[in-house]
């Protein structure tokens, strides 16, 4: 990949024609190509980054990822938590028109509407009427959300959700130009077309290489932004990412590469930055791929799966093994539930492993051939290899088959694997965050996973308002799905930023989000 050249732009002129100093340019390596910069169609944390710049909510995340006003300065909430009023700023869109609370009703309306098929629509259920619109069983119109003037929204929900403010921070939640998309459609959303609130607009996307992103100078609190222009880098390939770190090319890198973390330990340890926070890695089972729908194959595929090797020894971040589904740190929530067989020595798992899949019908002369997909990254190839090798042990041949990032989610949300791995962030600080992915009809369930005694405690723990009874139902939940074996949850997560010295403003959190506009530039050496 080529260093960048910088792109002198019409926006970029207009910004900076009056400037005296060079501008501040901040070059981010951020994982995967984004798929688009229309909010209502990502749904990958190296997407959260880049349009999370581009777009504001009625709350925003400040430089800790902690709800703030947004668009909106303020809101109420009625006696019984279930309907919001917000009042929004004085804000321009990035082309001078005013941001009304009409654009937040539009683009809500535009996410549940069925007809354009957005996978994350779930992440606004909790909206009066939303699930039923996604279901095509009411109009888009019937969603409870109102402008009952340009200033003023009012949102209706189905159950009280005290965490709204930090759900409301997600790129699901994001107002759209309606007078952009009535006139380009679904071509809005390249950067010659783009028109966003944000602390940035896009000007130049060359696929597979960069997208370089200006500051706004219409953005509400442009003032205090302080990066002019910000690049993101597709850096699935960690190794090169680190490289490029090294070179002066990069000036942030994420993910790291964790064949090299001992060198970086000892070389870079002023870069590291390596905190737990709120995600969990997993193996997706496919349930609609026999034998995968035979409950005694996927609990011998999670008792051999093992996790302490992976994380103790193969990849040494520091990353907990996990045997539930919610992460340790979600607020509210007991978190007791884990596999039955936690406390099991590895040599009795393996036997028991051996053993249900003999009850199966497999055996030495009957082998299991499966297809393990993954990202084509360096650090996963190295997992995908010691699975293959645990798995083998309990008769299962396991080809190993790495794709590019935006493959594999396709693959993920289209059903078209057998094993598939995964990671999931949490969109806000609440159990139902990782146990929403286990609906039935859910748009992250991508092991088809369908058990309605744990959708109705799901929907009981919604209508309940005792925190401590909520928590219950919730871990009852857990329960029961950690008994299906919808997944394999291998390891929570810990953050893998790597960030020069330079860059200040960086904010160690357990949502890993650092937006662009909390950020700046001090000291940066010249390069050589």
């Amino acid at each position: 990949m080529r260093p960048f050249r910088f792109l002198l732009s019409a926006a970029f002129a207009a910004v900076f024609s009056s400037a005296v100093a060079a501008p501040m340019v901040l070059n981010r390596g951020n994982g995967a190509e984004p798929k688009s910069l229309d909010p209502h169609f990502v749904d990958t944390l190296a997407e959260s980054n880049v349009v999370g710049d581009l777009l504001t909510g009625l709350t925003t995340m400040d430089a800790a990822a902690r709800p703030i006003p947004g668009s909106a300065l303020r809101w109420e909430t009625s006696a019984d938590g279930r309907t919001w009023t917000f009042h929004l700023r004085d804000q321009l869109w990035s082309d001078a028109r005013p941001v009304m609370a009409q654009d937040f009703v539009f683009a809500w309306q535009r996410l549940m509407n069925p007809a354009n098929n957005a996978a994350y629509a779930y992440n606004l259920w909790i909206v009066k009427n939303a699930h039923a619109i996604s279901d095509g069983k009411l109009p888009p119109a019937a969603l409870g959300i109102k402008a009952t003037d340009d200033r003023t929204l009012i949102v209706t929900l189905e159950h009280p959700a005290p965490y709204l403010p930090e759900l409301l921070t997600h790129e699901t939640a994001y107002p759209l130009p309606r007078h952009v998309l009535l006139a380009k459609g679904g071509a809005w959303s390249k950067p010659q077309n783009y028109v966003g609130n944000g602390a940035y607009v896009p000007t130049v996307w060359v696929a597979n290489d960069h997208i370089t992103m200006v500051k706004n100078p219409r953005f509400y609190d442009a003032a205090h932004v302080r990066i002019d222009v910000v690049n993101y880098y597709p850096t699935q390939d960690s190794g090169a990412g680190l490289n490029r770190l090294r070179a002066g090319e990069l000036d942030t890198q994420t993910p790291m590469p964790l064949s090299q973390l001992a060198w970086l330990r000892t070389h870079m340890k002023a870069y590291l930055h390596n905190i737990p926070y709120l995600g969990l890695s997993y193996v997706a089972i496919n349930f609609k791929h026999p034998p995968l729908n035979d409950r005694r194959v996927r609990r011998a595929l999670n008792l051999a799966y093992n996790r302490e090797v992976i994380t103790e020894k193969v990849l040494r971040l520091g990353d907990p093994p996990a045997y539930s589904l919610v992460p340790p740190g979600v607020a509210n929530y007991p978190r007791t539930a884990k596999l039955d067989f936690w406390r099991l020595p590895y040599a009795a798992r393996l036997e028991k492993a051996r053993w249900l899949m003999e009850q199966a019908g497999y055996g030495p002369g009957n082998r299991l051939h499966l297809t393990y997909e993954m990202v084509a990254d360096p650090d996963q190839k190295r997992i995908a290899a010691v699975m293959q090798a645990m798995l083998k042990a309990i008769y299962i041949d396991l080809e190993i088959v790495p794709v590019d990032s935006a493959i594999h989610y396709r693959n993920l949300r289209n059903g078209d694997f057998d094993l598939g791995a995964a990671s999931w962030f949490a969109d806000f600080n609440d159990a139902t965050s990782f146990l929403d992915l286990f609906r039935h009809d859910g748009g992250k369930n991508y092991s088809r996973y369908a058990n309605p005694k744990f959708d109705a405690l799901l929907d009981q723990a919604m209508q309940e308002r005792d925190i401590k009874k909520r928590g219950a139902l919730l871990l009852a939940a857990e329960t029961i799905a950690l008994s299906d074996y919808p997944w394999i949850p291998t390891r929570f997560r810990t953050t893998q930023d790597l960030v020069a010295p330079y860059v200040k403003g960086w904010v160690e959190n357990v949502r890993d989000f650092n937006r662009t506009r909390w950020l700046w530039i001090e000291g940066k050496p010249a390069r050589r």
